[in-house]
Order: structure tokens, then sequence, then C-alpha cells
């Protein structure tokens, strides 16, 4: 069974005038510990599929299975569980509470879960220290670089032990040397067994992936693997 099963996935939004076909059919599978890049240009649906993967969106028709739960038989109140659960998410923006703690930050998705406190603050710091941050935990986002913020948002994404973590344009606000060292990480994180799915629009960072998935028109153009993913040697 694949980790994310998603068969003859359509997506509309009703604009008023006119009915847009986000997402045309989509079917793709992808296994536990997978490194997947989604592609395309502006307005190619992969956006659409970004939010769907990531339960913030639900398909207008077709199946969309996570380790074989149907995402379509949820509530809201399922899905943001579900989300909490199965899903880390690193933005391009970081989405970091500006005034708390990059620890304080890391804890959200526990406070969600319902985790106790003591126990919070141990699996947020042990998140901080796999991304290399744990002399960093007590700053807050203005007193952290661009790339330290980022590492905050990977840290919270991890903290749940998702089943996929999921990344949409995470370089997008970062130079070109830290975001090596972000592709660094996430080629590090796959290596310990996660499934990390990209939504970019750059070459050259789905070419760290080991698959890319091409959208067109709200449809599947193609979907082939990396014959030789990118991996950057540690200084």
């Amino acid at each position: 069974m694949p980790l994310i099963h998603i068969k003859n996935v359509v997506k509309t939004y009703d604009m008023g005038a006119e009915l847009v076909h986000a997402l045309s059919g989509v079917s793709v599978d992808i296994e536990a510990n997978e490194y997947v890049s989604i592609m395309g240009p502006s307005g190619s649906g992969k956006s659409t599929l970004m939010n769907v993967i990531g339960c913030l969106d639900t398909p207008t028709s077709g199946l969309y299975e996570i380790e074989g739960e149907n995402v379509g038989d949820l509530d809201d109140n399922q899905l943001a569980e579900l989300r909490n659960r199965k899903i880390g998410f690193v933005f391009q923006t970081f989405n970091l509470l500006p005034r708390s703690t990059a620890l304080h930050n890391v804890e959200l998705p526990l406070i969600y879960a319902g985790v106790p406190s003591h126990d919070r603050r141990a699996l947020a710091e042990q998140a901080l220290v796999s991304v290399g941050l744990g002399d960093r935990m007590t700053h807050r986002p203005n007193e952290l670089s661009g790339g330290q913020r980022q590492r905050v948002a990977v840290a919270r994404a991890l903290v749940n032990d998702p089943s996929i973590i999921l990344a949409d344009e995470p370089t997008g606000n970062l130079d070109s040397k830290t975001g090596i060292e972000i592709m660094q990480l996430f080629s590090d994180l796959h290596q310990q067994g996660n499934t990390i799915i990209i939504v970019t629009h750059e070459e050259d960072i789905a070419a760290h992936s080991h698959r890319i998935i091409r959208l067109f028109d709200g449809k599947v153009a193609s979907d082939v693997p990396v014959a030789n993913p990118l991996v950057y040697q540690k200084a």
C-alpha cells in the first residue's frame, strides 16, 4: 500500500462567471521514504495538488488516501487532526510567531496534539538539535537569520514525527548559499527515513529529489525518476 494514493482527483473552483478546473483527473502514488518534487508553471495545479496532499483542501471528486485512510470521508475536525498527526509543513515564508522563541514555535503542533508540557519541551528541544539549532532555542525569529528561521520551520514540521514532510518553495526567500544548506538538510532527513515532497518551480531545487512529477493544465504531464539526484557534500 502506498503512503499516498491519489486516483482521478478533480478539483474545481466556482469563480462565479466560470468554473475553473485546477486539477483534471490527477493520479499519483507516493511510497514511504520517497523524495519527490512537484513542478509546473503558474496555473498548472501544483499548489492545488499540494493543498490536497496536505489536507488543506479536499477533492471535488476522485480518491485520496493517506496510509489507506480515505481523506474524503473526514470532516473538518478530523482533517485538522490528520494534518497535525501525519503531515509536517514547511512554507516559503516560514510562518513563525514573531514574539515567540524558536522553542515555543516548534512546540505549537504538540500543543494542538495535546502533548503534556514537559514532554513538549523535550521533543521540541530534540527537533531543534536535529536541525543544528541547539544553541538558538531561546531566540525569537527577528534574532535569527533567514536560514535559521527556515530550520526552525523544519524542526516544527518534524516534531510530531509525521509520515510526510511537505515543503512549499522552501528556499524561495533564501540566498543561494543558505538554500543549499536547507536542501542538504532535506537530503539528510530523507536519508533518515522521512518522506519528502517539495513543491517548487526551480529546476536546481527539484534536482535534489529522486522523482519529479510535472503538472500542466491540471494534469500530470510527466512523472519520472531523477537519474542522479544532486547531493551537496558537507564542508
